[in-house]
């Protein structure tokens, strides 16, 4: 039997109690991956997770490879039916300074229609949009699915390759939605098209006044206008999908007046599309200084290139005197995708009703996801869908995260009528 747009709607409303209740459930779980924090509580939470994904009557499994932990569930499909793929993480950013916090970060508050907490959005909402629709469809469920919830995307999805090559049979599908993106604005769907990637390293200046010769190779990273000034970095101009006005992007990112935007070009490919640099820290002690830089790779280039385009200007330009070494810590690699087929067609056709009739846009994000590149090169022929539980106020990673709860459930409502529309599509 197949579940009308009415049908689907009805099932969401009912399941949505449930699915907040066992959101905030997670949210009051601490399950910060990085190092220096109680890895106990990424254990619970991927606990949580298993326990929610066997009450949707999933095979599942907690899986590590020498990392956190990740869960697998595994549904198979009906005779005929595509295989999807549902990933989310559940593992969490750092809070920062406490102090930030209008409230308790792992107490989950709403306020104004929004629930605030940290996980609320990024991503614990997306581990629930999986749970929410397969909730809604019960025994009814139209295609095979599995999930798959990472416990370390926040700190480099360091094992991440290893869960997956070790389960790969298990999670090759035809279609992968990851929900761990954004969307373009509350009341606008979209999907993400491109992703940059990542380049993390570190600077070593050793010799006299050595903070001083760190902080002069420095500023050599950037021009005048702020732009990256090393030579061979790959970017592209003019791909954004969406006019991107600089007062919105001000207002979003909450520049203050007179505060000069860095960079040349549109706000579209200055965050989406071109290489960016930033200084993350600095240590010295004694007659060493160090920095630890990141690099967003643009679409087009890779993470090798562009360490070593780095670490040649960081050697070129070298104070006179200092001893310089770079080393590269990690790096990520970035994506474009084609977002033309069934799967699309079916995509957009869910998040259209879901919105009430607003067609999703295509966007970039200026961030990394490493498990897409991953999925796209060992499941080449899936049809990749990268889609959004935040929104430009989520504020994920930083004080106050947020999720805007009648956007998560058009969130559950699109990915519910998607998993319906890719079993109709391959019918027909």
């Amino acid at each position: 039997m197949t579940l009308s747009d009415t049908d689907l709607r009805a099932a969401i409303a009912r399941e949505m109690p449930g699915v907040r209740a066992d959101l905030e459930r997670l949210v009051r779980i601490p399950s910060i991956a990085f190092d220096g924090f109680d890895h106990a509580y990424v254990d619970e939470s991927a606990a949580v997770v298993a326990e929610l994904l066997r009450g949707c009557g999933l095979d599942t499994q907690i899986v590590r490879q020498g990392g956190q932990p990740a869960v697998i569930g595994h549904r198979a499909a009906p005779p005929g039916a595509q295989t999807v793929l549902l990933y989310a993480h559940h593992d969490v950013h750092p809070i920062g300074d406490p102090a930030l916090w209008t409230t308790d970060p792992f107490e989950p508050v709403e306020r104004d229609g929004r629930l605030y907490g940290r996980g609320a959005a990024d991503d614990k909402a997306g581990v629930m949009a999986h749970v929410a629709a397969l909730r809604a469809f019960g025994d009814a469920l139209p295609v095979g699915v599995v999930v798959f919830v990472e416990g370390e995307e926040e700190c480099r999805s360091v094992s991440l390759a290893k869960i997956v090559a070790a389960h790969a049979d298990t999670m090759r599908s035809d279609v992968v939605v990851i929900a761990d993106s954004t969307n373009w604005d509350i009341g606008r769907p979209a999907l993400t098209t491109s992703l940059r990637g990542l380049v993390n390293l570190t600077v070593e200046v050793r010799g006299p006044d050595a903070l001083t010769a760190l902080v002069r190779l420095l500023a050599t990273l950037h021009d005048d206008d702020g732009a990256p000034a090393v030579h061979g970095l790959v970017g592209r101009e003019g791909v954004g999908g969406v006019d991107y006005p600089e007062d919105r992007f001000r207002q979003e990112s909450g520049i203050l007046d007179g505060v000069r935007l860095i960079g040349r070009g549109s706000i579209a490919d200055r965050i989406w599309s071109m290489p960016a640099i930033s200084v993350l820290g600095i240590d010295a002690s004694g007659g060493a200084a160090t920095a630890k830089i990141g690099v967003r790779v643009a679409p087009g280039d890779e993470p090798a290139s562009v360490f070593d385009a780095v670490r040649a200007h960081l050697e070129r330009f070298a104070p006179r005197g200092a001893d310089v070494e770079v080393v590269q810590e990690s790096g990520s690699f970035p994506c474009v995708i084609d977002a033309t087929g069934p799967a699309y067609e079916a995509a957009r056709a869910a998040f259209t009703t879901a919105w009430d009739g607003m067609v999703p846009v295509e966007i970039g994000v200026g961030g990394s996801i490493p498990i897409v590149a991953l999925f796209q090169e060992l499941f080449p022929h899936a049809s990749i869908l990268v889609t959004g539980v935040e929104d430009p106020y989520t504020g994920a990673h930083g004080p106050n995260e947020s999720l805007h709860l009648a956007e998560f459930e058009r969130v559950c409502l699109a990915e519910a009528l998607l998993l319906r529309n890719v079993a109709a599509a391959v019918s027909k």
